[in-house]
């Protein structure tokens, strides 16, 4: 029998707590139905023996705190709220555990902006971690060290799991569950939770804002530019000219900057406004191609699905809006 341990931190999305608890739960009776030994012992576990949530209106009690030294196989770490500056300033205390608990053996999994949590205790450094993805920018900056992806929806590297937003934790869930039980169980929870099984990347829903969170107004000024004239074809050269920098150096800071190279960037804007026409549903899908710059079609799927995971048609009729 593996031991759960659900973490409780102050300020943490009630509804991922209580789904977790609820679904390994689930895969129990299913066990015992089947007069099968249950595989999962499943405990909450907080600082305190009450964790008030959701402005103090939820009062999660908790099996074991911190000071009982609760032992685990796997611990979940739920979201922790959209103020992560705040959340991990009040979740203080649960870091050291988490890094106890880890090299005494234990598997830890966060789930969406848990992964800030995570990040925290130094574990995921060097390692890839995935998180939602209105969140990348700001789990780069504050954890520079961690290899911050922003499409998948699962990682795992070294007993350390991490999942992309929102509901996408559910697919993370379904992962761990097929590693400690097995396939066959994983595909029967899918099917009770109504849960796709093979999902695998958060592209569909990412909206492309542009990462500006920098210093650099050099490339402010060229991140502008593209994004004013993304419906035509620009080389590096000019855009070297015009920030008056050479293309080396204009590459080196926009990587620096962005996290993206110059061609990804202006791939990404391009694709940010065949989408948002897309989803108007007003122009046929080779009108949005010329629109957004692109002539050629094989090329302009294929870098649709790169940023997105759906071909330009596929896109549309899911996201249509009309």
């Amino acid at each position: 029998m593996k031991t759960i341990s659900i973490l409780v931190p102050k300020t943490a999305v009630t509804a991922a707590i209580v789904d977790s608890q609820y679904l390994f739960t689930s895969i129990n009776q299913f066990f015992i139905k089947d007069g099968k030994e249950i595989p999962f012992k499943i405990q909450l576990v907080g600082e305190t023996k009450t964790v008030l949530l959701n402005h103090g209106t939820v009062a999660i009690h908790t099996d074991f705190v911190l000071d009982d030294k609760p032992q685990s196989d796997l611990i979940i770490v739920p979201p922790i709220g959209q103020n992560v500056a705040d959340a991990l300033a009040q979740n203080e205390k649960l870091i050291p555990w988490l890094v106890q608990e880890y090299e005494k053996g234990a598997e830890i999994a966060s789930l969406c902006i848990g992964a800030f949590v995570l990040a925290k205790t130094g574990l995921l450094n060097d390692k890839s971690c995935s998180t939602h993805w209105m969140y990348v920018e700001t789990l780069q900056q504050f954890f520079p060290e961690v290899n911050v992806v922003n499409d998948l929806i699962i990682t795992e590297e070294k007993g350390l799991y991490t999942s992309g937003g929102a509901t996408s934790y559910w697919n993370l869930l379904l992962h761990l569950v097929e590693k400690y039980t097995d396939k066959e169980t994983a595909v029967l929870i899918s099917k009770f939770f109504l849960l796709d099984i093979n999902r695998r990347s958060q592209n569909a829903f990412t909206i492309f804002k542009g990462q500006r969170s920098h210093n650099d107004p050099d490339i402010l000024r060229i991140q502008d530019y593209i994004e004013s004239e993304f419906d035509r074809k620009m080389s590096i050269e000019e855009l070297a000219t015009f920030s008056n920098l050479t293309r080396r150096t204009l590459e080196r800071r926009f990587k620096k900057a962005t996290n993206n190279t110059i061609i990804e960037y202006v791939q990404r804007v391009k694709i940010e406004a065949a989408k948002k026409a897309l989803e108007n549903g007003l122009k046929t899908i080779n009108e949005v191609m010329y629109e957004v710059g692109y002539t050629d079609s094989k090329s302009f799927r294929e870098i649709f699905k790169k940023y997105t995971s759906m071909s330009p048609m596929d896109y549309k009729k899911k996201y249509n809006l009309n």
